[in-house]
């Protein structure tokens, strides 16, 4: 097990800090970059960290050089010929690691697009999570194909989180804004591809309102500075109620009936537009009267 090069910077209980990155590969005034970089990691001490456009090839592993020793990290194996990928870093012990094919169309095979996703195991209060780093395609006309690589991430996270009733940290460059459909669905504001689902904007939560820029002409090294997406880097988590309920479920229901719960829950959420889990609640009990953990759900939720 790696050891921690900076013994303050331990688990905090109950916390996790999360850094994701555009690393823009080593272009740019690489050295003075590489300075900063370094200084920055050590002051914020993350516990896990995504780096995107950053590069990892047999002569150069970039994460290891910026951020040294003391992190379990899983790098991405499609990467372009330069090396150019995505990576995941975490201070804890990494269990399996998925690599998503996001070339959902012919127009995105010249680019390392993909979803890195890792079981992190994350000591208790917080325990096991996944922490998945995102990297869809950046061109500008390309938000059919993001959509796209959106609802391939969501659907695979979906089905392990309805397994494992995990936690999910999910980040990435995103490379379009809040009102694009592709990020729309990772909040919830719509569907996509016959699902929906609802994670909580970080920004959005500690800053409400704030435009929260992260790809603008204040950073002098920033180039096309007519770039029309100025918020394209973002971090999400999941439904605490959802992951929470759905273990609650599983003990009062069973998998069966919790899954048939769920299926309703979804049915009813196309219907409305937003998330009711009571009245879901009260749908599965018009299809089981008898079930004798109705009011303990119900308080559960209320």
């Amino acid at each position: 097990m790696s050891t921690n090069p900076f013994p303050s910077t331990g688990p905090r209980l109950g916390n996790v800090r999360v850094v994701s990155l555009n690393l823009w590969g080593r272009n740019g005034a690489w050295a003075d970059r590489r300075s900063v970089l370094i200084d920055g990691f050590r002051a914020l001490r993350p516990d896990l960290v995504a780096l995107q456009e950053v590069i990892k090839n047999d002569e150069y592993d970039q994460m290891i050089d910026l951020l040294g020793p003391g992190f379990h990290i899983a790098h991405q194996k499609g990467r372009d010929p330069e090396g150019m990928g995505i990576s995941i870093a975490s201070r804890w012990p990494l269990g399996e690691v998925r690599e998503l094919d996001l070339h959902v169309t012919p127009r995105t095979v010249d680019f390392p697009c993909t979803t890195l996703v890792a079981e992190v195991f994350a000591p208790d209060p917080v325990g096991p999570l996944l922490f998945v780093n995102h990297f869809p395609n950046w061109q500008l006309n390309f938000e059919h194909e993001r959509e796209l690589q959106s609802v391939t991430a969501a659907r695979f996270v979906e089905e392990r989180t309805s397994l494992r009733n995990q936690h999910v940290v999910l980040v990435g460059d995103l490379d379009a804004d809040p009102s694009a459909a592709s990020v729309r669905f990772w909040s919830g504001h719509q569907s996509l591809g016959d699902m929906s689902v609802c994670y909580r904007d970080a920004w959005e939560s500690a800053h409400p309102g704030e435009p929260g820029h992260t790809f603008t002409p204040e950073n002098p090294i920033m180039i096309g500075r007519d770039w029309p997406f100025r918020r394209i880097d973002y971090l999400f988590v999941n439904d605490r109620v959802t992951v929470d309920l759905k273990r609650y479920l599983s003990r009062a229901f069973g998998p069966e009936r919790q899954a048939r719960y769920w299926a309703i829950f979804e049915e009813l959420r196309r219907e409305l537009g937003y998330a009711d889990y009571l009245g879901a609640l009260q749908r599965y009990r018009v299809e089981n009267p008898r079930d004798p953990n109705f009011l303990q759900v119900s308080f559960y939720l209320t």
